[in-house]
């Protein structure tokens, strides 16, 4: 793994910053009519805000988790060539359980909105902001931050608390196997470009499929 161990002050900080903002978030939307995405997207856009402040000012800056301007271009590269052949996986599969009579678009469920502004913010929260403010946490920090004791404990850990992080439903399956993918793909590359890139285009696909449902 090329990007450098987080240390325990920035698991620290960025674990208190986040509980702050998640608290003021739940607070003003119990307290105004804010819509929920908006909300979710402008706590997420915090979030990241504070995340590279605190790597930046806290540990050695943004290099501590891959990113750096000499490696943007690589890590969109390796990121597209990781999600195409997680893609080409998920499309075997996918089609073993229409061999076997299982709909695997159906499994996904409907799309939550047909309203246009509602789609815009589900791409824009769900399939960009979301999936990059949480590559920053759960591998860039937490997963760096439990490298120390190995591979096999940082994935294990930092992909368990991802799924907690998340509703326990039938997704719990994808964001395991997705967790996993986004942690060997950090762990190989160093590069926290590759495993953003992954989990951005593999969330819009997932919404763009719960449209054909």
């Amino acid at each position: 793994m090329v990007a450098a161990r987080i240390e325990l002050k920035v698991l620290v900080l960025t674990i208190l910053s986040i509980s702050i903002i998640e608290i003021l978030a739940a607070i003003l939307g119990n307290r105004f009519a804010i819509n929920a995405l908006v909300l979710t997207c402008v706590a997420r856009f915090l979030e990241l805000v504070a995340m590279s402040a605190i790597l930046i000012y806290g540990n050695s800056g943004l290099a501590a988790i891959g990113l750096t301007k000499a490696t943007l271009t690589k890590g969109l590269q390796r990121g597209f060539y990781w999600s195409f052949g997680f893609g080409l996986i998920a499309f075997c599969a996918g089609l073993v359980l229409f061999v076997i009579g299982i709909n695997p678009i159906g499994l996904l469920g409907k799309a939550p909105t047909t309203a246009p502004f509602q789609i815009f913010l589900l791409f824009l929260v769900g399939g960009l902001v979301g999936p990059v403010a949480e590559e920053f946490f759960f591998r860039g920090i937490l997963y760096g931050y439990f490298r120390r004791w190995g591979i096999l404990t940082a994935l294990l850990l930092s992909t368990l608390m991802f799924v907690l992080m998340h509703p326990l439903t039938a997704f719990a399956i994808t964001q395991t196997v997705g967790g996993i993918v986004f942690a060997l793909a950090y762990e190989r590359e160093g590069n926290l470009l590759v495993p953003i890139t992954i989990h951005v285009l593999g969330n819009c696909a997932i919404f763009a499929l719960t449209f054909l449902v």
